[in-house]
């Protein structure tokens, strides 16, 4: 006996087309989850509409190269797009419908609204060097959780900053959805899988490796006991540094919750990093929680 092949799901390009068949869904008395995607789908993303389809009654993932969140110079044209890959993928899933916009749909002619966190959230770790970044993921959430109305929307903590700011937005907006969070999904040596792995030659490849293994480093530190942010950040600067191929951008220890500044470690805290590997930028975080 074989398993069945999942239908595909069902792709829509407008509000209007997404908002019909959602109210369908409710209809029937079906939660509805929603996986907020730029494409490139890896086992990252598919994590997520597992979680996503093993809570809902029906599944909504977005498609969409979201513009107002790359600042000049960044890697919008070339951002990885793959949209037949990307159908096949969810259909393994189960997703019930993709939706995946033209930019005109999110951002129509004469568009001027923004949603923007302000405060110690952004004002880190990839706040300062990504200007307007966090403003184009607000916003953009803001114009999904609107659109689907989901009743969950599923992140991935590897974005653990991302996830923070969608967190506040939701909770000061008073918007009616609850945000699940999902580890982060790791290759089998430590790299956190992301759509712009793809930019890495094989020879950056084996270098990104790096990363984790610095912050895993600096975790065991703290298990041993370790508390002060400036040794543990060290230690990490020190494992990237030795890797010729890595340029390292930042890396910080910060409170778990408010990302407030860390000197000793004395609560849960993220232990976060932003890199250059070739002309790939990659993050990467791990929590501490001291014992």
């Amino acid at each position: 006996m074989t398993d069945r092949p999942r239908p595909s799901p069902q792709v829509a390009t407008r509000v209007a087309q997404v908002r019909q068949r959602v109210r369908q869904a409710r209809r029937e008395g079906k939660l509805v989850g929603l996986v907020p995607t730029m494409g490139a789908l890896h086992e990252g993303h598919l994590s997520l509409m597992r979680r996503a389809r093993a809570e809902c009654g029906y599944v909504v993932v977005s498609i969409f190269v979201n513009p107002t969140q790359f600042p000049p110079g960044e890697d919008f044209e070339r951002y990885p797009r793959d949209l037949e890959g990307d159908l096949a993928k969810a259909a393994q899933v189960g997703v019930d419908l993709i939706f995946a916009p033209p930019t005109s749909e999110i951002y129509p002619p004469g568009d001027s609204t923004f949603v923007e966190v302000t405060g110690p959230l952004v004002e880190c770790l990839c706040g300062p060097h990504r200007p307007g970044h966090f403003r184009g993921v607000a916003t953009v959430c803001a114009k999904l959780f609107n659109i689907v109305a989901p009743d969950r929307a599923y992140f991935g903590e590897k974005d653990y900053q991302q996830l923070l700011v969608i967190r506040r937005m939701v909770e000061d907006l008073r918007l009616p959805l609850e945000i699940v969070p999902m580890p982060t999904v790791r290759e089998p040596d430590g790299l956190a899988m992301s759509s712009r792995n793809q930019y890495l030659s094989a020879e950056e490849r084996r270098a990104a490796a790096v990363l984790y293994r610095a912050l895993s480093a600096a975790r065991e530190r703290a298990r041993a006991g370790e508390r002060d942010a400036t040794a543990l950040v060290a230690a990490v600067r020190q494992a990237t540094e030795a890797e010729p191929l890595v340029r390292l951008q930042y890396v910080e220890l910060r409170d778990a919750e408010t990302l407030a500044e860390i000197r000793r470690l004395d609560r849960p805290a993220v232990l976060a990093l932003a890199a250059f590997v070739g002309a790939a930028r990659l993050i990467d975080n791990i929590l501490i929680t001291p014992v």
